[in-house]
């Protein structure tokens, strides 16, 4: 199994030149050359399976044995799940209405993001060791990223994490869970601007190919084909817990419906689906809506400023991982991607082709919700079940209430069950709660975190960001 990007302007990596990797260097991201096709005797063995099972047997599909031996691979996903609150390390929560919840979010960090990350941090760790390497990350985050990507490194001898978040727009749990880790290795800017123009600096120090390469430049975001890897299996789980049976002539479908931001977590859909699992995916947004206009008017274009909404880890108007799934739909034309991508980085405006916008629109389907919609959603939940939902996990249950129980699919003659994503515990998004007036229930390790001595570096507007970065680089690079 080899990785190429989806601009084609780089040689073929393997997996461990993709985890090292942020973008590539033509400025794409990496993806498999080959997406592997399951038999339907395959799904039906699955679907027994735990959630680590299958990440175990799906990552063993991407990683090749000679890289990591099957027992080693196994031997890293348990011990990445060793710190997950919940036996089954996810959850599926059956609520009334047919709203199913599928808990992403028993981590360290009460996020979604501590699956996928805790796993890359497992492997990095694996290769770092046997080479006797050292690498800088850098992370941009817009939340919930930062506090995942520092918990899967923290107190690591082979590894330094440099973490920009965007100053008073994240919650502050979440900045709490980023300022509050004293490690060593552990090194948070707090910028004064938004999620996208945090992005701008590591993009910078990324294209600086001298620079990068002199100091192992890495990167945890979802451009790391890693974590994207690992979210499959979030699918696969979602499917085998919900789909009626697998014994029927033709295998059920289900709707999957997935809060999205930089688009990592639906483009690992996209890949599960591509792979033969009969699954409608649906991606939800608050009113940041580039995918939805995308989706419904091949419209991918930035609107005029980034919205500040209560689902504050959506609010990103460049949802980066659009290009993997461009790559997908466009049968893997590196060229047609790379012409595009060029056209949307001069203009930020980018009208699909027709053709390639009818395979988006036949593979996603899409809703936008307001901060409005988000509050009546939390609030509805709650009173029909008592049960709190953080405002991204309300996107997507706004989509359920707006819909039909479950939609008629005339290819069965028979209702199709939906379940939603729930990317973050409501506990850590206090302010929504309040807004919608439903009262906060906080576990006692999130408590513990506003008495916690915190360190961050300011990033002021007027600094040159990325030149700060290379300096702290530099200067951590000189220790070893």
């Amino acid at each position: 199994m080899e990785y190429v990007s989806t601009r084609g302007g780089t040689g073929a990596v393997d997996f461990e030149g993709a985890l090292f990797s942020g973008y590539a260097p033509d400025g794409g991201l990496f993806m498999p050359q080959r997406i592997p096709s399951l038999h339907r005797d395959t799904l039906q063995r699955w679907s027994s399976l735990s959630y680590p099972e299958l990440v175990k047997e799906l990552c063993s599909l991407f990683v090749p044995a000679e890289l990591v031996p099957r027992n080693v691979l196994n031997e890293l996903i348990d011990k990445a799940f060793s710190r997950f609150r919940h036996k089954n390390v996810v959850h599926l929560s059956r609520l009334k209405d047919g709203l199913n919840i599928l808990e992403l979010w028993h981590g360290v960090t009460y996020a979604f993001k501590d699956l996928s990350l805790s796993c890359t941090g497992q492997f990095l760790q694996y290769f770092l060791e046997k080479k006797q390497k050292h690498v800088n990350i850098l992370v941009g985050t817009s939340g919930d990223t930062g506090s995942s990507a520092i918990e899967s490194v923290r107190g690591q001898k082979n590894v330094d994490i440099f973490v920009l978040l965007p100053k008073g727009l994240c919650t502050q749990i979440q900045e709490l869970q980023m300022t509050t880790v004293i490690e060593d290795n552990v090194h948070v800017f707090a910028a004064h601007g938004n999620s996208d123009e945090i992005d701008e600096p590591i993009k910078e120090l990324f294209a600086d190919v001298d620079f990068a390469g002199k100091y192992n430049l890495m990167s945890l975001n979802s451009v790391n084909w890693s974590r994207i890897m690992v979210q499959i299996a979030h699918y696969f789980y979602a499917y085998f817990q919900c789909a009626p049976s697998l014994d029927t002539t033709q295998l059920p479908m289900v709707e999957i419906v997935v809060p999205t931001g930089g688009g990592g977590n639906i483009t690992a859909g996209c890949i599960a689906q591509k792979m033969g699992l009969p699954i409608r995916l649906v991606t939800v947004v608050n009113s940041n809506d580039i995918i939805h206009r995308t989706v419904q008017h091949g419209d991918f274009s930035l609107a005029e400023s980034v919205k500040a909404t209560l689902a504050s880890a959506m609010d990103i108007q460049e949802p980066y991982n659009v290009e993997r799934i461009l790559w997908l739909l466009s049968g893997c034309d590196s060229l047609l991607i790379k012409t595009l991508m060029e056209q949307f980085n001069i203009s930020k405006r980018l009208k699909l082709p027709e053709d390639l916008h009818k395979k988006l629109s036949e593979t996603l389907g899409s809703c936008s919700a307001s901060d409005q919609d988000i509050v009546g959603a939390m609030r509805r939940c709650w009173e029909e079940n008592q049960y709190l939902l953080c405002p991204h996990s309300a996107v997507a249950a706004h989509y359920h209430y707006s819909q039909p129980h479950s939609f008629l699919c005339l290819s069965f003659l028979s209702s199709i069950p939906r379940c939603c994503f729930a990317p973050a515990s409501a506990a850590k998004f206090q302010d929504a709660l309040l807004r919608a007036g439903l009262a906060p229930q906080i576990p006692p390790e999130i408590s513990a975190l506003t008495a916690m001595e915190t360190r961050s570096t300011p990033l002021e507007r007027g600094q040159d960001w990325a030149q700060v970065l290379r300096g702290r680089i530099e200067a951590v690079a000189q220790q070893w």
